[in-house]
This record gives structure tokens, C-alpha cells and sequence, in this order.
């Protein structure tokens, strides 16, 4: 067992090279198959160990000069592992592993699973498709299934003569059986880790490969979604052009299907060659779908993308290095995406997912960025905000301090020195160092093995400003120092000046030449870490936002300050002074982050502060759209039709606007008949319409959910149902949800009705009440993003039944991400009895 681990297997034997043949019986939702796989036996051993769960394994034998059986199979359910002992000792050489399988095509979204679909008759097809990461691949076949147990892969698949295969390899013959089925079998894949591997059956149709610069490009459906294909291809299209000139690295396979699965855990995985998508985020029709949804389509191919050389070509030792590869997927794609359509300004927007990551990073129960793993269950609870988007700020901080050039120098070095191998975060740490000559490990221990952030407090004096750190939390979080790269820009008398400072004590004093009028720390807004103004300079910064600060800047005033309201140290009234004094804004992410805050106070306020809230909500909203106009225009930006769709539904939703819900109902009579609305508008105007519909709205939104033509309208029509404010409604689409909704969108519709207005609770409730009932019907990894929900509640008594619900109902695969919505609960409880009174006087 490598370093004691109980869940890692020994390593006297080696696998090289794995034949799979595998015969997916869709009808019956079972598999059986063969598994040859060759192996460098490093020391003597009579036992052979591999992963295996959920499999019947027999037919075990071993092959070296002579063909021995195996004497016994053992298999341990807790460890996931299958125990072959042998009668003789086995020799160090080169050797194979042979055995036969079975096992069940599962309805849990993970390993060897089916997907179904139905066809234009309204019959039901099936889909055998796969999900290996983290640990799943054992799933599927016995096999070595960590990550440093890299080897190639041979993928046969024997299906019925009318299904479509497709795994990570090009199909490199096709041969019909006499019994009706065809033998497919792929290329050899390159050395790679086990959760790579991928394999899709199922009555499917391709689009024309498109030749990127000799690598065919195809987007994989199941029929009749053809027309839903252009904007994915086009956008994978640039991706892996761009990729591969940012890389300067061949792309690391023969061909790039992208598939498209109905069915789907996660968001899209990055199987060799096979990526495989929920259809929300590769098959779209650019004029029913929103700008969000199109940048979330981009971002995902291009993240996948990122990952065949981030990932795949090479790979971390093991799961506590999975930020090295997810954080790294995340930069990625924002530069990619950014690279892809300028105009989209996808740096800016990444502020808003990075305040997420800011979120959780202040709470005491948060961890470090890279943090030990030793079982599955650790692994699985790597998946989130903190590996992802506060990984991707931290390495565009870097990038930001390094320069792009070097620092784009330094990850070719990595990739190129790694290639096919295995590494830890110190190696490319020092492939950057290499190409920079800048000490950068020093610098980023610092943000990788401690969790939290810090705050950067700002004072004038006579040379300019004195800066301190301390850590940043929303309470007691203890103390803690980092490297912090602080870039400042201030007005001192007539000129603007600039100055740079790699803080590493406690605190530092920044000659800027004279005391500033104004000025912006964390300058361009790449840093991750908050800043605390004194009052002088929050004032003048107030005053001057519109004119002096970029638009990132604006949004780090604006979080920035609503992050002091919710640690106590900004009262609630400093956060809305500020946010009048930025009504004419016209940038979209500092008003989602101006209007989710105000949404928060909402929800934590008492009546007479809601009735206060809603008219500023209305007042602020409306003075936005008469700024930006109401009718979109032909060639604006694609961000401001997505800015008066946000100000629209705010107004209409909780500021309640008379006349915006008038404008509404007319404009979701138009869409019903035909006409042609704005697809940002037209999502806005499907919550408000919904919000405070009645019998027949709730009615018309579920028909239009069931015959949605594209799959965002299908999510779309599902989460305006959570809008509606009649609680009976509520009630029947809670029902709807549970009875009927896919279960890859089931649990994030939960998480999302816990945040309504005035019927969190009875979300809560139903989760509490069927708390068996989804756990065994939900995939296991979403569970944790389910209850994520309880972040928007906020009365105490509330809280106090939701903590001792999880004391005696505990999520092994999410118990750190549990607890962290548990500390965020306790954060809006204290923040109602700090503010809630305050706010309607």
C-alpha cells in the first residue's frame, strides 16, 4: 500500500497496456467483457491486486513463460479492490493479466451507466455511456484506477448492428457478426491514467468531422438535435486552434468527438478524445439561448479542451493534486473564451464566478487549496469552488505578476518536461521558476497549503499609503500571512501614479510620492484578496467610481464592501450608499453583484425593510433600464442585452414593477404566438410572467418544459416555475421536481428553490422529509450541491433544525462542503440580527 493508505494498491506489479472487449447489453442494463492487461511485475508476489467494485469477476489468469489460473478471487466491497492469488510466486518481467467480467449498466450517472432519451414517438431509447473520474473507471473493468498507474488503452466494443460506438480512439475497423452485431474496434490510446477512458453506445448520429489541422472534429447526438450543433462546433473549432498555439504542444490524441449525453453528473468530462457534455452545455440554438448560456457553453468546451494537455498528456501523482489540472482547465477557458469573442469581456465576468470562491474562502471550516486525499469519498469532495475558481484566480494572479509571455513560457516548460508522466504542484512551480528566474514557490505555498485570503487595509500617509494584511472571514477565522502581489494606482495632485509591491510581512508602508485623493488597491482587479479602505478613501472612492476605476475595479469596491457588511464591519446602510451612488452603472457584472447583495438583504430583512428594499430594487432597476434603453437595438453588445434582461428581472420580480409585468405578459403573449424575442429578454420576461402567475401560467410553463425544443429552455422554464409566488404553485413544482425532473437537474433546482423569496423553507422541507428518497435517487456527488441551498436561508430557528438534521444525517462524500453551508447559514442568522430591524428605519 503506497504511504500507508489503505485505499492504494500495492506496486510490485505495473500495468502497461490494457486490451478491453466489452458487449453492453442496452436492453438487459448489464455488460460483460474481457480484460488483457500487460504488466511489468517489479517484484516477486504470489498476489496480484487491482480496483474493482460493483463487477463478478472469474476466468483470472497469468501469463508469463507458462499460463497459470488464479486460485482465488477476493473481493473487498469497502476498498473497492479485487485479490488475485496465484499457487506459484511470480517472477519480476514483463508479463499479462486476463480475466472476465460482468456487471450492471447503473442508473447512478457514474461508471459504465445508461442515459435514456425518448424518440419523436415518445419512446424511450437507451444510451450506455460512461463517467470514470474520480474512481470509477473499477466500475467498468478491473484495473489499476489511480492516476499514476498510467497505461494505454484498446478499446473493442461489440454492439448491435444499428447502434453507434464511439470511444477515446479513432475507429480503426468495423466488422458485422453473424448474429446481427458489429465488432468496433479504436485505436490504442496514448499512456494515460484510467479515469481518461471512455465508451458510448446507443442509437446516435455524428455531425461531418470537421478537419482541424489534421485532427477530425465531430459533435456526437442522439437524433433529431443535429440543428443544435453549429455554435458548439464553432467554438470547439477555435478552442483547440487556440490551445494549441497557447500550449505549442501537438494535441495529444487522433481525433476530438464531443458527445452529447442526455443523462450527466457533472458538467463535461474530459475523457481522451471523448469528451462527453450534458447537452445544456454543447447543443444550443443561438437565437433562443442567452448570452450566460452561450459563455457557458464556450467555457466548457474550452475547459475540456484545456484538459488534453492540462490533465491528460500529463497528470497529477494523485487526487490531492486535482487542482493542478481543474484550476488550471478554469484559466484557461476564461482566456480562451475571452480570446473567442473579445467583446464578451469574459475577465470581467470571471470577477463574479471568483466571488463565489471568496465566499467560502471566508468562512473558518474552508481548506486549502491542495489538501491530503485518501479515499474516493476525499476525492469527490475536491470538486468544488475552491479547487476550481479560486485555483483559476490565484494562477491568473500569478500570471498577472510573472507577465503573460513568461508565464506562459514557464507552462510549456511543464508540460513539455512532464509529458505522459505524473507530477505534484512543486513541479510546475518550478517550471516557472525555470522560465522566469522568480522564486514562485515561496510565493505560492502560501496561497496553495493554507486556506482563507487575506484583507488589505488601507491608510494615507505623508508618502502615500500604509498597507497591512491580516486574515480575511466573515468571523473568527485566526490569523495567517501570504505573499500578497499588490498592484496600487492613485491620483497624488495632478498626476496618476503607479507602483507594485510583493507584500510579504504584515505590513509595508508604498511611497507614491505624497498623500493620494484617491486610490485603488488591487489595481485591474486580478488579485485574490479584499480590501478595506478608511473611510476618507472609501468616500473618495465612492464619489469618483464611475470615472476612475475599471470596470473589474468597480466590482472589487462593490464585493468588497458587501463582504465587510456580512463579516460586521460595514453596517448594511454603507453597502446601499454606495450602490445609489453607482445607479447610472452600466457595466453587468458590478450590477449582478449590486443586485444579488440587495437580494440578500432582502431575504434577511423584516417587513418594513422588504417594503424599503423592494422600491429601492424597483427604483434602481428602472433608473438602469432608462439608461440602457428597453427595446434591445441591432449591433449592441451582447453584454448589454444581457444587462437589461438582469435589471428587467429584478424589476419585475422583487421590485414588483407594474408596468414591468405589464410589458412582460405582452411580450410572453408575442413569444407564445411566434414572434421573435430578444433571448435574454425572453428569459427575463418567462421569471417575471412566472413570478406572479397563476393556475394557468403554472400550467402553461410546465407544457412548455416538457416540449421545450432546445435544452436550455427546458432548464430555463424549470427554474422561472421557482419564481412563482402563489405558495400552491410552489408546492406543485417542488412535486414536479421530484416526480419528474431528470436527476443530473433535480438537485440544483432543490438547491435553488431553498433561495425564493418566501418559500425557502418549504424546499428545505421537502429535502428533510424525503431525505432517503433522494439520496437513493440523486447521483451521490450531487448531494452535497443539493443541500448547498440552505447558504439562503436565515432564521434561526430555521438554522437550528438544519443543524441538527445533518449532526444525525451526514454526507460522507461532502462533510467539509457540508459544513461550510452550515458555517454560511450561521453567517445570514447573524447578519439578520444585526441588520434585519435596521433596515426598514
Amino acid at each position: 500500500m503506497t504511504d500507508q493508505n489503505p485505499y492504494r494498491l500495492p506496486r510490485q506489479v505495473l500495468p502497461k497496456h490494457y486490451i478491453i472487449s466489452l458487449e453492453p447489453d442496452l436492453e438487459g442494463s448489464s455488460f460483460e467483457g474481457t480484460v488483457s492487461i500487460e504488466l511489468d511485475v517489479v517484484s516477486e508476489t504470489d498476489t496480484i491486486i487491482v480496483n474493482a467494485a460493483e463487477l463478478e469477476i472469474d476466468n483470472v489468469f497469468f501469463e508469463q513463460n507458462e499460463t497459470i489460473q488464479a486460485n482465488s478471487v477476493v473481493l473487498n466491497e469497502e476498498l473497492e479492490r479485487a485479490e488475485f492469488a496465484f499457487p506459484v510466486v511470480l517472477q519480476p518481467g514483463p508479463a499479462r493479466l486476463t480475466c472476465s467480467f460482468k456487471g450492471t449498466l447503473n442508473d447512478k450517472l457514474r461508471g459504465f451507466y445508461r442515459s435514456t432519451w425518448k424518440d419523436e414517438s415518445g419512446q424511450e431509447r437507451v444510451i450506455a455511456t460512461t463517467q470514470f473520474e474520480s474512481t470509477n473507471a473499477r466500475r467498468a473493468f478491473p484495473c489499476f484506477d489511480e492516476p499514476d498507474l498510467k497505461a494505454s488503452f484498446g478499446v473493442t466494443l461489440r454492439v448491435d448492428s444499428s447502434l453507434m460506438a464511439v470511444s477515446c480512439g479513432e475507429l480503426v475497423s468495423s466488422t458485422e457478426l453473424d448474429d446481427g452485431r458489429r465488432e468496433d474496434t479504436f485505436a490504442d490510446t496514448m499512456v494515460m491514467s484510467t479515469y481518461l477512458v471512455a465508451f458510448i453506445v446507443g442509437e446516435l448520429e455524428a455531425t461531418e468531422a470537421v478537419n482541424i489541422d489534421g485532427v477530425p472534429l465531430r459533435i456526437v447526438h442522439v437524433p433529431g438535435k443535429g440543428d443544435l450543433t453549429e455554435f458548439g462546433l464553432a467554438a470547439a473549432e477555435f478552442s483547440l486552434r487556440w490551445l494549441v498555439d497557447y500550449y505549442d504542444i501537438p494535441y495529444p490524441a487522433g481525433k476530438l468527438d464531443l458527445i452529447a449525453v442526455p443523462d450527466f453528473a457533472f458538467g463535461a468530462m474530459e475523457n481522451l478524445g471523448c469528451i462527453t457534455f450534458r447537452e445544456t452545455l454543447l447543443l444550443s440554438d443561438p437565437e433562443r439561448t442567452t448570452q450566460a448560456e452561450l459563455t457557458r457553453i464556450v467555457d466548457v468546451i474550452a475547459h475540456e479542451i484545456a484538459h488534453m494537455w492540462f490533465g491528460n498528456l500529463v497528470t497529477m501523482d494523485w487526487w490531492n493534486g486535482i487542482w493542478l489540472k481543474e484550476a488550471f482547465a478554469t484559466f484557461m477557458q476564461v482566456a480562451a473564451t475571452d480570446a473567442f469573442r473579445p467583446e464578451w469581456r469574459r475577465w470581467d465576468g470571471f470577477c463574479v464566478e471568483r466571488g463565489a470562491a471568496f465566499d467560502t474562502d471566508s468562512l473558518a471550516s474552508t481548506r486549502p487549496i491542495e489538501f491530503d486525499v485518501i479515499s474516493p469519498q476525499d476525492a469527490e469532495a475536491m470538486y468544488d469552488v475552491l479547487t476550481y475558481e479560486k485555483g483559476a484566480a490565484v494562477v491568473r494572479m500569478l500570471e498577472q505578476f510573472l507577465g503573460i509571455e513568461q508565464f506562459r513560457s514557464g507552462v510549456n516548460h511543464y508540460l513539455t518536461a512532464h509529458s505522459y508522466g505524473n507530477t505534484t504542484t512543486t513541479d510546475l512551480w518550478d517550471s516557472l521558476e525555470t522560465a522566469t528566474g522568480i522564486p514562485v514557490r515561496a510565493a505560492m505555498d502560501t496561497w496553495i497549503f493554507q486556506g482563507g485570503h487575506p484583507v488589505i487595509s488601507v491608510e494615507t500617509c505623508s508618502e502615500g499609503i500604509n498597507v497591512r494584511q491580516s486574515r480575511f472571514g466573515y468571523g473568527e477565522v485566526g490569523d495567517a500571512t501570504w505573499h500578497v502581489p499588490i498592484i496600487v494606482r492613485a491620483q497624488v495632485g495632478s498626476k496618476t501614479v503607479e507602483s507594485r509591491l510583493l507584500l510579504e510581512d504584515s505590513e509595508a508602508t508604498i511611497d507614491l510620492g505624497g498623500t493620494p485623493t484617491w486610490v485603488i488597491v488591487n489595481a485591474g482587479g486580478h488579485g485574490f484578496y479584499r480590501v478595506s479602505y478608511s473611510k476618507v478613501l472609501r468616500d473618495a472612492l465612492s464619489g469618483r467610481a464611475l470615472d476612475v476605476l475599471s470596470e473589474a475595479e468597480r466590482y472589487g469596491l462593490v464585493d468588497d464592501t458587501w463582504s465587510a457588511v456580512l463579516a460586521g464591519e460595514l453596517q448594511a446602510e454603507d453597502h446601499i450608499a454606495l450602490i445609489t451612488s453607482l445607479a447610472s452603472e452600466t457595466d453587468l457584472a458590478v450590477w449582478q453583484r449590486m443586485l444579488s447583495s440587495l437580494e440578500h438583504l432582502y431575504a434577511i430583512a423584516d417587513p418594513s425593510g422588504q417594503q424599503r428594499l423592494e422600491v429601492l430594487v424597483r427604483d434602481l432597476s428602472t433608473t438602469g433600464l432608462g439608461v440602457l434603453g428597453l427595446e434591445p437595438m441591432d449591433n449592441e453588445p451582447a453584454l448589454d442585452r444581457e444587462l437589461r434582461a438582469a435589471l428587467f428581472a429584478a424589476a419585475g420580480t422583487t421590485g414588483q414593477d407594474a408596468s414591468v409585468r405589464e410589458m412582460a405578459n405582452a411580450l410572453f403573449a408575442d413569444a407564445s404566438a411566434g414572434n421573435a424575442v430578444e433571448p435574454n429578454l425572453a428569459a427575463a420576461v418567462v421569471r417575471v410572467v412566472a413570478a406572479a402567475g397563476d393556475d394557468a401560467t403554472h400550467a402553461t410553463l410546465v407544457d412548455l418544459y416538457r416540449e421545450a425544443p432546445t435544452p436550455q429552455l427546458e432548464v430555463r422554464y424549470l427554474m422561472a416555475l421557482l419564481e412563482i409566488e402563489d405558495i400552491q404553485l410552489f408546492e406543485q413544482t417542488l412535486e414536479l421536481i421530484t416526480s419528474e425532473v431528470r436527476s443530473q437537474n433535480a438537485p440544483y433546482l432543490l438547491s435553488a428553490a431553498m433561495s425564493h423569496r418566501s418559500h425557502g423553507r418549504l424546499a428545505w422541507e421537502l429535502i428533510r422529509d424525503r431525505w432517503e428518497e433522494l439520496n437513493a435517487k440523486f447521483p451521490q456527488n450531487s448531494i452535497p450541491r443539493m443541500v448547498s441551498g440552505i447558504r439562503s436561508l436565515s432564521t434561526p430557528d430555521l438554522a437550528a433544525e438544519i443543524q441538527t438534521f445533518f449532526e444525525g444525517h451526514p454526507i460522507p462524500q461532502g462533510h467539509l462542503t457540508v459544513l461550510q453551508h452550515l458555517e454560511k447559514l450561521g453567517v445570514n442568522v447573524e447578519l439578520r440580527r444585526r441588520e434585519g430591524h435596521r433596515l426598514g428605519s
